[in-house]
């Protein structure tokens, strides 16, 4: 049965290779070759599904792409920044549209949408407008949205049954969550499987968000000691009481995603907190996906498990050296019009909310049990928030990301982690 899913989902329901780019070049047969950079690689959900679709435009219209998709891991934002510090910028890029996004709109080599409508008014005329964000820095809309995100626990069956452990509901508290941890780390398994070293932001996110609510997750502390600075704080703390426990990958502080994500997956480690793009990286990475299910992370304090983190944090940019080349613009305007149409974002975005005005389609016979159970977890959600990560560059939350190892290890205090945040945030506001 196919139902439309409003493209406000959670709002309804509680109200790689690097490859050089940057040249531009025209094919013997005619063709144009475009420059693309993306998060679809590694792990994410849908790397098969772009690649298909690529190969479907390249060979709709005799355009090649040349890719530098990456993992969207620290490393890979800072080599898109570095690219267009460098010249080297993308023709199209699919990027995030937060604070991350703040240096590649303050260098003025991005269109925004209002620019590009003024030669093309349909140009993502399919989006609801006050869904597309703004950019943080001068309010302007630069990126289409494409799909967004949700985060979820993310939960190995057969783990949780031979720890004696169940799978955790809307019901259960922080203090259960550590007992079922402890559980399963006496039953010889890995309760969290996590890299500090390279991913840390999910368990950041989560643990800040367990200080407070929906209503004010999303704010930056001014000081150490101001009602925000203390929640992260706490949060942090939070972190490295689960370090200190033992509840994470034993090799967490040097692991890769991938490393530790292949442990879940291949049942040494019980929960895995991740994004709603995962769901695909579970399906073709297990040969039995009844074996995985998704949940949300326990609450504590005022935050009940059952608020989630969720929004549109990524979206389809044009850069300006492409525009100004008037054979690539066609070329790059109709490769993300191929992209950015319904029935292309509701084969991308399953379940994960979107900014089409129609809402996405989803066929539910052909859900697999995971993503049936992502879309029970939607329904009971009683509040939603963005990343607080968001609200920071890339550079601005260096001093706790890249440091995660050492703060959990007490090598770097969290007061002078966090005040390394503040001191950047304050730098850049100069």
């Amino acid at each position: 049965m196919k139902k439309k899913v409003l493209s406000a989902l959670l709002c309804g329901a509680m109200a790689a290779t690097m490859i050089p780019v940057g040249a531009v070049s025209v094919m013997a047969d005619g063709g144009v070759s475009l420059n693309v950079t993306t998060t679809f690689a590694g792990t994410e959900s849908n790397v098969q599904l772009y690649q298909d679709t690529v190969k479907a435009w390249e060979d709709k219209t005799g355009n090649k792409v040349e890719d530098s998709s990456g993992s969207a891991d620290e490393t890979f934002k800072a080599r898109v920044i570095s690219d267009f510090e460098t010249g080297a910028e993308p023709d199209v890029m699919f990027y995030f549209n937060g604070n991350d996004s703040n240096p590649i709109i303050e260098s003025g080599k991005v269109m925004s949408i209002d620019e590009i409508r003024a030669e093309y008014p349909d140009y993502a005329s399919n989006m609801s407008d006050d869904m597309i964000p703004a950019s943080p820095v001068d309010g302007v809309k630069y990126a289409v949205p494409f799909y967004g995100y949700w985060e979820g626990l993310y939960c190995n069956k057969e783990v949780l049954e031979k720890a004696g452990v169940e799978v955790p509901t809307a019901d259960t508290t922080w203090d259960q969550f550590l007992e079922d941890c402890q559980k399963i780390k006496d039953a010889g398994f890995t309760p969290i499987a996590a890299s500090l070293a390279k991913e840390p932001h999910y368990w950041f996110e989560f643990c800040i968000y367990n200080q407070g609510t929906p209503a004010d997750h999303a704010k930056l502390p001014a000081a150490i000691d101001d009602e925000i600075g203390k929640k992260w704080t706490a949060g942090m703390a939070d972190i490295k009481d689960l370090y200190d426990k033992g509840f994470f990958s034993e090799n967490t502080n040097s692991a890769t995603a991938d490393e530790v994500f292949q442990s879940f997956l291949e049942s040494k480690s019980a929960f895995y907190v991740d994004g709603s793009w995962k769901m695909g990286g579970i399906r073709d990475g297990s040969d039995n996906i009844e074996n995985f299910t998704v949940t949300f992370v326990p609450g504590k304090g005022e935050r009940k498990s059952t608020d989630l983190i969720a929004g549109l944090s990524s979206g389809w940019y044009i850069s300006k050296k492409c525009w100004e080349d008037e054979t690539k613009r066609e070329a790059a305007m109709d490769f993300i019009n191929f992209f950015i149409n319904d029935e292309t974002v509701s084969q991308f975005a399953g379940t994960a909310t979107t900014a089409l005005k129609n809402g996405v389609t989803i066929d539910e016979s052909a859900l697999t049990s995971l993503e049936k159970d992502a879309l029970v977890m939607l329904k009971s959600a009683s509040g939603v928030t963005g990343a607080a990560q968001d609200l920071l560059t890339q550079d601005e939350r260096s001093p706790i990301f890249d440091n995660m190892p050492q703060i959990v290890e007490g090598q770097t205090s969290i007061e002078d982690a966090l005040q390394g945040v503040l001191d950047a945030v304050e730098e850049n506001a100069e």
